[in-house]
């Protein structure tokens, strides 16, 4: 499935294509896509961070869109590879004239689950002097390598998709709010057995929403709050419960902010036929004023 938008920072309008790859519980690649919006050559560019973790790799591309969409470079990673002294590294490409350089520290980095970090790296992009963006928790040891001064402009994190794989439980994280810390966020179900069909989502151990008669609900949203704050989240189980076994996956959107209007949280529960539990009616929706442009994608595919 596709979805576009067309959203305004400042004075610029960026036109993002996301496409959902085409991912099977046979191939049972867990992924994690994160984009960026940063400025290079003193114009907006979505910059791509693509892990990806299968039986026989773990990679991690940094993919460069001009705010059109046209690639402009890519290069890959391996997180772990032959070569223990591999994992600490450089490349350097060209972007409209400016040198780029990609710096990256994954000796020590800790997983949990997931093919993205979430302890003891760093991954810097550089241009000009200075750091356009700084994942991991390694920041000292980064700025203590690279010698370069923070971006004047701060960037932007405004997309993150996660494949991930498992029989019940689907875990990821986000940050809905950038003064704050990440979130841990949970999809639990229970489609087998007599009882009717279950669904929870809990953040940070705590049970926000719950569905029962999920047959019935297997499309839906509910606006909660994290740290007082909104946060509206989408679901469509469909093909947990109406496909083959194992060959079709639950969407879940976890977008910060207030509804466009009161009549998008009336119900947590709304049946097949309501648009605004769909995915479309999330991108066709402008953030309200106040909210925040990032919205998280988790793809939960059921392993039998």
């Amino acid at each position: 499935m596709a979805f576009s938008r067309a959203y305004s920072i400042g004075t610029d309008v960026v036109a993002e294509k996301i496409t959902e790859d085409p991912v099977t519980t046979k191939t049972a690649q867990s992924t994690v896509t994160c984009i960026y919006q940063t400025q290079i050559a003193n114009s907006w560019k979505n910059v791509t961070f693509f892990w990806c973790r299968n039986l026989m790799n773990h990679t991690l591309n940094v993919m460069v869109h001009s705010s059109e969409g046209e690639m402009q470079h890519s290069c890959k990673v391996d997180v772990k590879p032959w070569h223990f002294w591999s994992k600490r590294g450089f490349k350097s490409f060209e972007i409209d004239g400016c040198q780029v350089d990609v710096f990256w520290d994954l000796r020590s980095a800790k997983f949990s689950g997931s093919p993205e970090p979430i302890a003891d790296y760093y991954v810097a992009l550089v241009a000009a002097e200075e750091v356009l963006l700084l994942l991991g928790d390694y920041k000292k040891k980064a700025y203590k390598r690279i010698k370069a001064r923070p971006a004047l402009v701060e960037p932007i994190f405004f997309f993150k998709k996660e494949n991930v794989f498992a029989k019940k439980s689907f875990p990821t994280r986000a940050k809905f709010d950038e003064k704050r810390g990440e979130h841990d966020i949970v999809v639990e179900s229970s489609t087998t057995g007599p009882r009717d069909p279950e669904m929870w989502i809990s953040i940070d151990g705590i049970v926000l929403i719950h569905v029962k008669n999920l047959q019935w609900k297997f499309r839906g949203n509910q606006t909660v709050l994290v740290d007082k704050q909104q946060v509206q989240v989408f679901w469509d189980v469909h093909d947990w419960l109406f496909s083959t076994p194992g060959t079709g996956h639950g969407l879940f959107i976890f977008k910060p902010g207030p509804p466009e209007s009161e009549s998008d949280v009336e119900g947590s529960g709304r049946g097949c036929d309501s648009e605004a539990s769909t995915p479309s009616r999330y991108y066709s929706a402008k953030s309200s004023a106040g909210g925040s442009e990032f919205c998280l994608f988790l793809y939960a595919w059921k392993l039998e």
